[in-house]
């Protein structure tokens, strides 16, 4: 095949991934954007929560207390999160009903001095819900994160047939930097933008496409999970806490630091699939300790290097990857949207150059 027809070829395939998936491109694209800075949008949206006295801390059953004061009688706690800085303590509760992502949760913002109640919030509401639940699954239960990975493994052809398409048919590759490539602002727009981007986006919509499949990357990769030794994700989602734990949360957290002394960061209570409480402390990696409540035996847990698949989200979503990453990512998120809009454009100027020429011939 000739490099025109290639040209031509590709050409096919780069429009009608855009014209096709435009529609869904643009809200996967900015809601990925927002959620890169989601802590800094969380803290705009709902002020009231991070609105603290200070950053001293009591006694952990007294946060307890006043969460389960402000749940519903049948609500059961499942963990407590301490700051490491500046912010609220989080109670986080169970409550009754089934879903295929677990029972839904209510988290109970609390004063780190006083324990008083700042907020209260359910993990099914709010704006940063919604943005997560379209990034996700574009709002569809059950088939919604398959065709988000399908989406990306679309934008990496897009990406590719992008670049070839970008590529001055005259001259080298620089001449292809120029601003003004055609007379329409748009078209301009279009190939600077997405030579720049191509990289990155291809980055973002690979991994994208390993969140959504990742077992079938885990078995490429050598790190697929195996099957029956080891507790599966979605079970441990539906387990329920234990309504009343042989051991209280002091006990606990006591049998916890006799084994491993350090800063308090997170208490998970026993469940009726593990019977066991789990004690975060401060560090990095983060140290854990289990706790068995029937016989307040304390064990170091194991900590595990981060693997494949936690890097790769890591990657997708800039958590720990720098300021300069997140910004390409975030920049990433939006230029998608201005590509598939200037592509639109193009092909509607196109079909309608077409069809006045069409009607002169006749």
């Amino acid at each position: 095949m000739s490099k025109l027809a290639w040209r031509r070829t590709w050409f096919q395939v780069h429009k009608w991934i855009g014209l096709i998936l435009a529609i869904l491109i643009i809200p996967l694209s900015l809601t990925g954007s927002a959620l890169v800075w989601d802590e800094a949008l969380d803290h705009g949206l709902n002020p009231q929560r991070y609105q603290v006295s200070g950053g001293m801390l009591i006694d952990p059953d007294r946060y307890v207390a006043a969460a389960r004061g402000a749940l519903k009688p049948e609500d059961a706690i499942v963990s407590i999160a301490l700051p490491a800085g500046d912010g609220p303590v989080i109670v986080t509760a169970s409550s009754p009903g089934k879903s295929i992502s677990g029972p839904p949760r209510t988290m109970v913002y609390l004063d780190p001095p006083t324990a008083r109640v700042l907020d209260i919030a359910s993990n099914r509401a709010g704006v940063l819900r919604v943005f997560h639940m379209i990034h996700g699954s574009l709002m569809l239960p059950g088939v919604g994160r398959a065709i988000v990975g399908w989406i990306g493994v679309a934008m990496m052809l897009s990406c590719f047939t992008g670049l070839w398409l970008w590529w001055p048919t005259i001259g080298t590759w620089v001449r292809g930097l120029r601003w003004r490539r055609h007379n329409n602002l748009d078209t301009n727009l279009h190939h600077l933008l997405g030579f720049w981007i191509a990289l990155p986006l291809f980055v973002l919509s690979l991994t994208g496409t390993w969140i959504a499949f990742p077992q079938f990357f885990g078995m490429v990769t050598g790190g697929a999970p195996q099957r029956g030794g080891g507790m599966d994700r979605a079970a441990m989602a539906r387990a329920r806490p234990l309504a009343a734990p042989h051991l209280s949360i002091d006990a606990a957290i006591a049998g916890a630091r006799a084994k491993l002394p350090g800063d308090l960061r997170q208490v998970t209570w026993p469940t009726d699939l593990k019977p066991e409480w789990k004690i975060a402390l401060a560090g990095d990696p983060q140290p854990l300790v289990t706790v068995d409540d029937a016989t307040g035996v304390a064990k170091a847990g194991r900590i595990m290097p981060e693997d494949t698949a936690r890097l790769v989200r890591r990657i997708h979503d800039g958590t720990r990857m720098g300021l300069l990453w997140q910004v390409i990512i975030f920049i990433g998120g939006i230029l998608p949207a201005v590509l598939a809009v200037t592509g639109v454009i193009m092909w509607w100027r196109a079909r309608k150059w077409r069809g006045e020429l069409k009607a002169r011939r006749a």
